[in-house]
């Protein structure tokens, strides 16, 4: 359950902004909102919150627009000075955690509170610059799309400044995901997106941290929602005025959620895969049994009994190579289990998608209907 209070100035969820008559289409700007989760950037979100104003008057004669700024239990200076700019700025609304939620459960919260017919995800620190807003409302007003996603791993994307460390394992998370996905997405992790407002809210959406980019993407997939990537640049360079500034992302935590979230996408990939593999070695090595075998059974002449030669072949030739017995039943063994906890995986797989699809439904006419009774 999210804990939040709102600033003096937004009025609550529901401001005179969010009001709009919007069964009044193709007579008024679309709205557009703009979420920014924040932890601890005190340094810089006076500034980048200006600059985001400033870019978002310029695109006025096209759109409405709001920011929505979720202050998620910062303890230094974030939420005083992001409420003292929403004070002189009425386009700009603050919300606070009053402790550390994770970024999955600060973009929940602020979809609950904004009405845009457009939602873009910034992240606070602008390392992606301003002017990605007008390429992704561009893309998502022409193709249509669901969810348009700002990608500097596609063809014509770009990384800049970023710590080898940390470029490398977004690089080789991306792939993995990317993988997992048959290759459709390059970039699952992007937090820069912009996603059609209706549907967006209809996602009942369960992560809490950094894992909820890639699941926005898994549950949009299963609704069969269009899905683009437009290329993006991804500059650190901006932070270089703050050298003592820390990411807040928990590599280790972020890594086992990329894991997790590439089973989601393709369960098959960890048990089946493996286990027709190991299955294959088990061929190979048991190969070598019945080799053994033979030979020892061919040397028991002096058993005329079939049974009795083959035991005593069986027994010898386990004497002779023991590891070859051990490994070969091992392997035969690991790879039946893993191919059988595919086939379960696979079929609980099956009935999650069923259930998310009729509980989405539900979830989105309950949305629509509240929708409705709000104009």
């Amino acid at each position: 359950m999210n804990i939040a209070n709102f600033g003096p100035h937004s009025n609550g969820p529901f401001s005179p902004l969010t009001r709009t008559n919007y069964s009044v289409k193709n007579t008024v700007r679309p709205l557009v909102s703009l979420v920014v989760p924040a932890y601890n950037e005190a340094a810089l979100i006076e500034g980048n919150l200006e600059k985001l104003c400033r870019y978002m008057k310029s695109l006025e004669s096209v759109y409405r627009w709001e920011i929505i700024l979720v202050n998620d239990g910062s303890i230094d200076r974030t939420g005083e000075l992001a409420e003292e700019f929403a004070r002189h700025n009425s386009n700009v609304r603050v919300f606070h955690h009053i402790t550390n939620f994770g970024l999955g459960q600060a973009f929940k919260f602020a979809f609950r509170h904004c009405r845009g017919e457009y939602v873009l995800t910034l992240d606070a620190d602008l390392s992606y610059s301003p002017d990605h807003i007008k390429k992704l409302l561009d893309t998502i007003t022409t193709t249509k799309a669901k969810v348009v996603v700002a990608s500097p791993y596609m063809q014509g994307g770009k990384i800049s400044n970023v710590p080898w460390l940390r470029k490398t394992l977004s690089v080789w998370a991306n792939r993995f995901l990317a993988m997992t996905t048959k290759g459709h997405i390059s970039t699952l992790t992007s937090m820069v997106r912009a996603y059609d407002g209706r549907f967006l809210r209809s996602l009942n959406l369960r992560s809490r941290g950094m894992e909820v980019m890639p699941e926005i993407i898994y549950k949009a997939r299963l609704l069969g929602a269009m899905i683009v990537e437009v290329p993006a640049h991804l500059d650190w360079g901006l932070l270089n005025s703050e050298p003592e500034r820390r990411s807040s992302m928990k590599l280790w935590h972020h890594a086992m959620a990329i894991i997790l979230s590439g089973f989601l996408f393709r369960p098959v990939m960890f048990f089946i895969l493996p286990g027709m593999l190991m299955l294959l070695f088990a061929a190979y090595v048991n190969m070598w049994m019945v080799f053994h075998f033979i030979e020892q059974f061919q040397a028991m002449k002096a058993f005329p009994l079939f049974f009795e030669r083959a035991s005593a072949a069986v027994s010898e030739a386990y004497a002779t190579s023991p590891h070859t017995f051990i490994i070969g039943i091992s392997a035969t063994v690991l790879g039946i289990q893993l191919v059988g906890m595919g086939i379960l995986s696979l079929q609980n797989k099956n009935y999650f998608e069923e259930l998310f699809h009729l509980s989405s439904t539900i979830y989105r006419a309950q949305g629509e209907a509240v929708e409705t009774q709000r104009q």
